[in-house]
């Protein structure tokens, strides 16, 4: 299917080989998300082709000198098949049993062939709440950095068999973005059974073509992705783009192309035009400031007035407890709360000094008050800026 651009989605230039190779000169680490898909055949059951090929083409890149961490999918599928159950049963118990059935042979097969090539493999298994507590997200750093630094291929999967509602990630696709900054990659691949983002939807007919080529996830591109379609695994096209939405705002270029492709990962490593290209975003956050945008959960709301808003916006200032008009939901001191425009508008997320209870009984007030008020005073900001993230 040939490639052709979107005016007003997509650069100005088609993307060529050597536009990608530009992005990828200066690639050292390499992030690689596994769909479920890629690694199940038209049976449902685990391919060790596909694992053999993974395992190639990483040993290849890991040889010339890259770091490359895998998002591998496929524990939950995997154990079910193996367990011969259908698909209807999908309560949460059933779902943590086939993943700790099928984590074990994901892991078996990636062994198996990365010891072909002579590479060890490590197991990561990660929840939300490992990456929300920053001293556990730094521990998750150093060890998967001491991995790469050995030369060990770690290989990452959501730690599905102790997963509620209240740590599961969603989708591997949002866990390769949150791994992205964990691992400091300046590549996010993903892989699944689709070739790219295309300019409609490819299951209503011929005519629609590969988007080669984002510049910036906006309304249009967050429609053409959809909504996440039923069968292998739980994310569609616009988990994959809300990903590399994340990994542009760290500053990494994204590729979604075809896992089965044979050498995809080669093949997108050294520029070739394939796939469809996310390019990053030119204000890159840090990476602690990724970790309070994307990877932390919200745990109430402050709304604030247009003046406090034109100061976070145009100023770069912090938040001030003159500023709020409202508290919403419970939180503590350190937690994480969206900031709202009186219309409801998410306009920034940040860490606060105070909790809600002292928020509350603080809003609107000027600064030098908190002292009287509260009987104590830990700053003048509710929010400093360096704990904050404009959306």
């Amino acid at each position: 299917m040939k490639p052709r651009d979107i005016q007003g989605t997509t650069s100005s230039n088609a993307c060529t080989e050597l536009d990608r190779r530009k992005w990828m000169k200066d690639v050292h680490t390499i992030a690689v998300k596994i769909g479920s898909s890629v690694l199940m055949d038209d049976k449902g059951r685990l391919e060790p082709e596909m694992f053999a090929q993974i395992a190639r083409q990483v040993s290849t890149l890991m040889s010339n000198g890259h770091n490359v961490v895998l998002i591998s999918s496929g524990a939950i599928l995997a154990g079910r098949a193996k367990m011969r159950l259908t698909m209807d049963r999908d309560s949460i118990p059933v779902k943590q049993a086939m993943a700790a059935v099928g984590q074990s042979d994901i892991i078996r097969f990636y062994e198996q062939f990365f010891t072909h090539y002579g590479f060890v493999v490590a197991q990561v298994l990660l929840t939300r709440n490992d990456l929300e507590n920053r001293r556990r997200y730094l521990n998750a750093r150093h060890t998967l950095m001491c991995l790469m630094d050995m030369k060990v291929v770690p290989i990452i999967n959501e730690n599905d068999t102790v997963m509620v509602d209240e740590i599961h990630f969603g989708d591997n696709d949002n866990l390769a973005a949150m791994v992205t900054p964990l691992v400091d990659a300046d590549l996010l691949i993903i892989l699944s059974d689709v070739s790219g983002l295309f300019d409609g939807d490819p299951a209503l007919g011929k005519g629609v073509c590969i988007i080669p080529v984002v510049d910036r996830v906006d309304e249009r591109i967050e429609h053409l992705a959809g909504g996440a379609r039923p069968g292998l695994g739980l994310g569609g096209m616009i988990t994959k783009v809300n990903a590399a939405k994340r990994a542009a705002r760290y500053g990494v270029p994204t590729v979604v192309a075809d896992g089965k492709e044979r050498d995809v990962i080669l093949h997108i490593v050294r520029g070739e035009n394939i796939g469809t290209i996310f390019l990053p975003q030119e204000d890159r956050l840090t990476s602690r400031k990724h970790w309070i945008a994307y990877t932390l959960k919200s745990r109430g709301d402050v709304v604030l007035d247009s003046g406090a808003v034109e100061a976070l916006v145009k100023g770069g200032k912090s938040l001030l407890p003159s500023g709020i008009l409202e508290v919403r939901g419970t939180f503590a001191k350190g937690e994480l709360v969206v900031c709202l425009t009186r219309e409801g508008k998410a306009m920034a997320r940040g860490l606060v000094n105070y909790s809600s209870s002292e928020i509350d009984r603080i809003k609107g007030m000027h600064s030098s008050r908190i002292q009287d008020i509260l009987g104590f005073k830990v700053t003048d900001e509710i929010i400093h800026r360096d704990n904050m993230v404009l959306s």
